[in-house]
């Protein structure tokens, strides 16, 4: 009969034990057939770890383990005697060693912090404390303790009366982790971790959700029985190979031998060394490739913090990457951020670049250029296709064939180079070249490549062990959501993976935590999130129907945020938001937007996780990530890859022109065919608007999430104040910084933005509306002016319209106390001395220069990371300000009538939910009501904030955006214009020239191709920005800004803080509606237009000459706008339409003395006022231009005459009824036009000097320009005397004047010296026009003539015509005037067909038009 011997199990090597407590020593590790604990690994003295992970014992060589164990053989343990101690006390000189398991024993320290340090008992580091416990027991076990410090009894160094065992704090230490380890009492966590690892506590980096030992297994109840635990784990844990091996062979499975099963299915050799061994054969140079930004670059670029994206910051900078390749197939891919000017290939070491010559430039280099659509090597060739931002472009190189292609968003571009210079000494590196503002990010493999192509490696390997065990780990999860346990049955049961729940199972919670234990430090790195963990959250998504309908992903985000350290969730979500970023930014457009709407629905559904989504604002959103990228919704610029041509298979654009290029109001019958084609276009894109209008309200979903405020608890406010900070920080970045490039967020995600934020806004707005019934809709939202002065928001140094904020605290501090109850803090006006360098009037008028933003660029040896162009996701974190200038402190009382509120700095940071809301009295943003704004609710405070940052981003670039896109539509116009001018030269074209014939077919051919390009391009950019929903936007936005500004003027002087920003933004808005959104929709049909537009004219007309108003930018826009706004009929009506006491007002400020004021724009305001009833002055544009086309046919000075009567009797009615007023306008007047006539005579003789000089020297063109800005300036100050003589000739004529004769006497020396200059035979005003310079096409005879010519016809007229004047005795009759009765005649004269009229004005004070053209063809003859 056989004996049977029992195996005793092996001992460590290093201190010759095998049953310690592998809590106390670590796991027994085994290979080569060597044996030794973790720890006595970790501790041995000179004993380090050289190799991989994954190699020997945890990294440690078995030869270095062999030496060691033969050095300490000759070393005692001086605790138990016994020889091998491999430990010796870290101190200078002492000898002691000892093995680790003996350490506890003797008293020793272990520290377990990066050097592993060792001390014996003599030299430990020790707590000295003066103070005994005040308690004799320990707070963990509440067994007594010792009377003072000790290597047993240790006490909290932070709050000195937590006492407590070394046992028990290990215990709780292990048990805890190293995240929530802390202080027994008082809850400390810094200092009190750090003294316990010095003291040799091990706090383990993650939390111990393994039973080791039967009494805990038994303390833990809802376990199920071993047998159905063991059918539990083997069907959760299987093979590789998925199959379970026969009950009968295979193991029985606790939880307490679950982890060396883990251990060892994670172990499995799956060859992944051979396949990287393999790979890395070729490559030369570290295995993390990054961009080489030490010695690699040439220019001056910018480059992110994670040396992947690159900015071009000079006139073409190249850099290169740092690591090269000599053999093998390899492939790197480049995301496009911007589609400017970039050359990427490849180069070699020896390739020399500067400023004008790059990648591609040399020899031995070879690049791709996706804006000219070119190969670069040395010499260029077309090759390719255009690329957009968006694109991925694949650079591929085969050194075995000796070829390089290239690929755009997966599909081949060819072969672009071959018979490349290969051999010895020639490696190449990946390169870029890039121009000025220019950006990309380049992927060598730190993530997984979008496009791979079969039998190309990436640069950079990727981490497939790491990959391997991630998948593996990855199924292990999946089976425990598939696999439920029926405990009253007593078998296991397959679940559906949707509704899967975790219902506190604590079978399956502790099976979650062991991989967890595995599975979460995994999840910390980028290529594993994004390949393993974002694929896995997208399938869950993939079966389709509303977020909502998948818990299993809040499911999961709970275990996350349960199992995983704080510090690895908060890793995790970060990389994920990265990588879901990222794909949907890069994604390819197709027909349905698949691929967008797959990301989206993902973001949502980690969004809708409270815990995380507070996290990622808090941390990531607006700080790593650029999170606007979300909700921008990028235009196709190669239409047919986008599948527009399945969408809009029919193409159509407008053929019905003006003379000037635009399209036609005049309605004309269309042809069946036309109407036809048209009809089918507007099918094609309502059906792409549907598909768009699925994203746009993903994108709000997102909004809505974060604009969340009912989610506040567990200590951390609600979503939406979280995102209130941010998004104030966010538009100070781009407030302050509009020449930094690396900050600034592109104005084509801006306008997306802008229109998410509006809808979801709305929607919260009219949600309180409907709980709050005295509470404003959203139709009559506006901004309190209380939010402008009571500091409670922050506006940077954004320019008021009183000036300086520091200067209007200062001025204006009796006002805010009388009108608001506001005290400025006595501290906060002293700081505001100290600044302010002046305090005279001077200071208000160098506010708005000294107020305008500057960009301020850091260069310098460490690059700052590019933000908004550079990285697809990346941002700059910590970028931010805090300048807030005031801010309220929070009373906790009601507020008495009489009572002021004293007010004092308070940065962003420092806001909570109260500041913003209000409590107890206090109206948080809404502090300092003035008497003029209604009690009445408007709605939540937080949505007023995102309201003034929603007209603020409209200011910062918004509107410019709105007007750049405007061009698809102009090139449609012209490419439609030469079409129709093809087809009519084809159908004149003889017979006999087929030659003409032919190029005349293949020219059609061009500009159809390009016209059906375009119109589909055209539809794209109709539904994303010029929709009716969008131009809805922008009217609202307008109302709410006409509103405000309402709203601020009835506080008097308290208006001079409004940010000047709500008045341009009240301009421009409705100049897009005018300009931008048309012939697609019409202003005309928008609700309460009428209205709007007499309430925008009431302000312009109001405020140009507003005292309150000191910025000279702010107050030239208002009177650009009101120039503007009287140039055409429908504006002009407006401004007739508002209170006459507002009409009357505004004429006598636009007749203030020129001298005062910049005149050229008030001057403008009062011609066009006036135009269509002057002499000869009915034309729309100078009669000797008309058969040249106009640059811009839509500029105002470019509109048909549309006179004011009303406008001008007002006028008439201030020069006869202020004595004082008439002569000194009249003297101003006059003052100008002497200047800028003499002015205009000096500029010709140079110009005319310089054209005689026989070298012909070119004359400026800014000179030219000046020249032609003077003689209009003549042309226009002569019709404003035509004006005022017509109406007001009095002012002239009437001798009972004091100065009636010497304006006359002045006006007649003017006159004179225009004619002498100009109708003298060959003199230098003809010698000049006839030299037909370009610049100087509206210096002509006609339009100063007739000017003149006017006003000595009206004086005429008026002295001769009539006789019913007497003079005085012994007055000269020869002096006497006639007042005329009627200069005009109302527009209802137009209806009677009378050939006199223009535009409905009657000028009967030039006889008939043919009086006219007669006047005019002598003064031409």
């Amino acid at each position: 009969m056989p004996v049977a011997f029992a195996l005793s199990p092996a001992a460590c090597l290093l201190c010759g034990r095998a049953d310690t407590d592998p809590e106390l020593c670590g796991l027994m590790l085994e290979a080569q057939g060597l044996c030794a604990h973790q720890c006595c690994l970790f501790f041995a003295n000179e004993l380090f770890q050289r190799r991989a992970h994954n190699n020997g014992l945890m990294g440690f060589a078995p030869e270095d383990i062999s030496h060691i164990v033969e050095r300490a053989a000759q070393k005692d343990c001086f605790v138990c005697g016994a020889s091998g101690a491999t430990i010796t006390c870290w101190q200078t000189g002492c000898k002691r060693s000892f093995h680790f398991p003996c350490a506890s024993e003797g008293g020793c320290v272990t520290q377990f912090l990066p050097h592993y340090r060792s001390y014996c008992w003599e030299h430990r580091p020790q707590q000295k404390l003066q103070a005994a416990p005040e308690n004799t027991t320990c707070l963990i076990c509440l067994e007594p303790v010792e009377d003072t410090t000790s290597y047993g009894t240790m006490v909290c160094p932070v709050c000195q009366h937590a006492w407590f065992h070394r046992g028990c704090i290990q215990g709780q230490a292990k048990g805890a982790g190293i995240s929530c380890f802390q202080c027994p009492l008082c809850r400390d966590k810094d200092r009190f971790v750090s003294v316990m690892l010095i003291l040799g506590i091990q706090v383990p980096l993650r939390k111990n959700y393994r039973l080791s030992t039967e009494p805990e297994k038994s303390k833990v109840t809802g376990i199920v029985n071993s047998r159905l635990l063991n059918d539990y784990l083997h069907r959760v844990f299987t093979n590789a190979d998925g199959n379970q091996p026969a009950a009968a062979y295979r193991k029985h499975l606790t939880f307490q031998n679950l982890q060396e099963h883990l251990d060892r299915l994670l172990a499995e050799e799956d060859g992944s060394e051979d396949s990287r061994d393999q790979v890395a054969e070729g490559r030369l140079g570290p295995s993390t490739v990054v961009l080489d930004h030490t010695s690699g670059f040439e220019g001056l670029l910018l480059v992110d913090d994670d040396l992947l994206g690159v900015i071009g910051h000079s006139n073409f900078g190249s850099i290169r990457a740092t690591t090269c390749v000599y053999k093998g197939k390899w492939i790197y891919e480049v995301l496009i951020s911007s589609q400017g000017l970039m050359q990427i290939g490849w180069c070699t070491l020896n390739c020399r670049f500067n400023q004008e010559e790059g990648v591609g430039d040399t020899p031995d280099s070879y690049a791709y250029d996706g804006n000219r659509v070119r190969k670069w090597n040395v010499t260029t060739t077309n090759y390719g296709k255009s690329w957009a931002a968006g694109d991925i472009v694949s650079c591929l190189i085969d050194l075995d064939e000796g070829t390089i292609a290239f690929c755009l968003n997966g599909i081949s571009l060819g072969t672009a180079f071959d018979n490349i210079t290969r051999g010895v000494g020639m490696a190449y590196f990946p390169a870029i070249s890039l121009s000025f503002k220019e950006s990309v990010a380049f992927n060598f493999g730190s993530r997984p490549l979008r496009y791979p192509v079969e039998g190309y490696c990436p640069l950079q390997d990727p981490p497939v062990a790491d990959l391997v065990r991630a998948h593996k780990l990855l199924g292990y999860l999946k089976n425990v959501i598939h696999i439920g346990i029926d405990v009253t049955e007593g078998k296991l049961v397959e679940k559906d993976m949707s509704m899967w729940q975790l219902q506190g199972e604590p079978t399956v919670l502790i099976t979650l935590a062991h991989i967890f234990n595995y599975f979460s430090p995994l999840m910390c790195k980028v290529y594993l999130v994004e390949d393993v963990l974002m694929t896995f959250l997208l399938s869950i998504l993939e079966r389709g129907g509303a977020v909502e309908a998948h818990p299993l992903i809040q499911q999961l985000l709970d275990l996350m945020w349960l199992l995983m350290e704080e510090y690895e969730v908060h890793e995790c979500l970060k990389q994920l938001l990265m990588s879901l970023l990222r794909a949907y930014r890069f994604s390819p457009i197709v027909p349905d937007l698949g691929l967008q709407i797959h990301y989206l629905r993902l973001t949502i559904a980690v969004l809708k996780h409270e815990k995380s989504r507070k996290y990622l604002l808090s941390n990531v959103l607006f700080d790593v990530l650029r999170s606007v990228v979300f909700f921008y919704i990028k235009s196709p610029l190669r239409v047919e890859e986008a599948g527009l041509q399945e969408l809009i298979p029919t193409t159509w654009w407008p053929n019905r022109f003006t003379k000037e290029g635009k399209e036609s109001k005049e309605v004309k019958e269309e042809s069946a065919e036309e109407r036809l084609r048209r009809r089918a276009y507007e099918r094609g894109c309502q059906r792409l608007k549907k598909r768009i209008e699925v994203v746009e309200s993903l994108q709000v979903q997102i909004l809505k999430l974060l604009l969340n405020n009912k989610d506040r608890g567990g200590g951390v406010e609600a979503s939406r104040y979280i995102f209130l900070n941010k998004f104030r920080k966010f538009l100070q970045e781009n407030a302050s910084n509009r020449g930094n490039l690396t900050v600034l967020c592109p104005p084509e995600y801006m306008v997306c933005f802008l229109h998410r934020l509006i809808a979801a806004l709305r929607f919260f707005w009219d949600d309180h509306k409907a709980k709050t019934t005295t509470a404003l809709s959203s139709e009559e939202a506006y901004v309190p002016p209380q939010l402008f002065y009571n500091g409670k928001v922050d506006y940077f140094d954004l320019q008021r319209l009183g000036g300086l904020l520091s200067h209007l605290k200062k001025t204006l501090k009796d006002d805010l106390a009388a009108n608001a109850n506001v005290l400025i803090d006595p501290a906060e006006l002293q700081a505001v001395t100290m600044d302010d360098l002046d305090e005279d009037e001077e200071s208000a008028t160098s506010a708005a220069q000294s107020q305008r933003p500057s960009a301020a660029l850091a260069i310098g040896g460490a690059l700052a990371r590019p933000g908004w162009l550079s990285s697809p996701t990346l941002g700059r974190a910590n970028r931010f300000l805090s300048t807030a200038a005031v801010s309220l402190m929070n009373p906790r009382r009601p507020l008495g009538t009489l009572e002021k509120i004293k007010v004092r700095t308070l940065s962003v940071e420092q806001r909570t939910e109260e500041d913003i809301e209000g409590s107890h009295g206090n109206e948080g943003l809404l502090l300092g009501r003035p008497p003029e704004e209604p009690d009445q609710p408007i709605t939540e405070n937080s949505l007023l904030e995102v309201l003034d940052g929603i007209v603020m981003m409209y200011n910062l670039s918004v509107h410019q955006q709105l007007g750049k896109m405007v061009g698809v539509s102009d090139d449609v116009n012209e490419y439609a214009m030469a079409l129709k001018d093809t087809e009519e030269k084809i159908s004149r074209c003889p017979k006999r020239r087929r030659d003409i014939h032919e190029e005349l077919l293949k020219s059609q051919k061009v500009f159809s191709e390009k016209l059906n390009h375009l119109s589909r391009r055209l539809a794209w950019i109709n539904v994303t920005i010029y929709s009716k929903e969008k131009m809805q936007d922008i009217y609202w936005l307008l109302r709410v800004c006409i509103r405000t500004i309402e709203h601020g003027d009835r506080t008097g002087s308290l208006f001079a803080f409004m940010p000047e920003f709500y008045l341009s933004v009240a301009m421009n808005s409705y100049s897009a509606l005018k300009n931008y959104f048309s012939p697609v929709n019409s202003m005309e049909e928008l609700p309460g237009y009428e209205e709007t537009l007499m309430r925008l004219a009431a302000i312009l007309a109001k405020h140009f000459a507003d005292s309150r108003i000191v910025g000279t930018d702010i107050r030239d826009s208002l009177m650009q706008a009101l120039a503007s706004y009287v140039c055409y009929p429908h504006s002009l009506r407006a401004v007739e339409r508002i209170p006459e006491e507002q009409r009357i007002s505004m004429m006598k400020n636009l007749l203030a003395p020129y001298e005062q004021r910049p005149w050229a724009q008030t001057n403008w305001i009062l011609v066009r006022l006036w135009r269509g009833c002057g002499f000869g002055y009915r034309y729309t544009r100078l009669p000797h231009l008309l058969k040249t086309k106009p640059e811009d046919a839509s500029l105002p000075s470019l509109q048909k005459p549309c006179p004011s009567t009303l406008l001008q009797r007002h006028m008439a009615d201030l020069l006869r009824s202020d004595r004082d007023l008439a002569p000194s306008f009249l003297n101003s007047v006059l003052n100008q036009l002497n200047w800028a006539f003499s002015e205009f005579i000096g500029m010709i003789q140079e110009i005319q000097q310089a054209a005689e000089r026989l070298e012909r020297n070119f004359v400026d063109s800014r000179q030219l320009k000046v020249c032609a800005t003077c003689f209009d300036l003549s042309v226009s100050l002569l019709r404003v005397l035509e004006m005022t003589v017509t109406l007001a000739p009095e002012i002239f004529l009437d001798w009972n004047r004091p100065s009636s004769e010497l304006l006359l006497r002045r006006l007649a020396q003017l006159l004179n010296q225009v004619l002498n200059r100009v109708t003298a035979e060959r003199n230098l005003f003809d010698r000049v026009v006839n030299l037909r310079l370009p610049g100087l096409e509206s210096v002509d005879h006609y339009p100063i003539l007739v000017a003149v010519t006017g006003i000595l016809v009206r004086l005429l007229v008026d002295t001769d015509a009539q006789g019913d004047y007497c003079p005085k005795d012994g007055e000269d009759r020869g002096k006497s005037s006639v007042v005329t009765k009627n200069m005009v005649v109302p527009t209802s004269r137009a209806q009677d067909g009378d050939p006199r009229c223009a535009n409905g004005v009657l000028s009967m004070s030039h006889g008939t038009c043919q009086e006219e053209q007669h006047w005019a063809d002598m003064m031409l003859g």
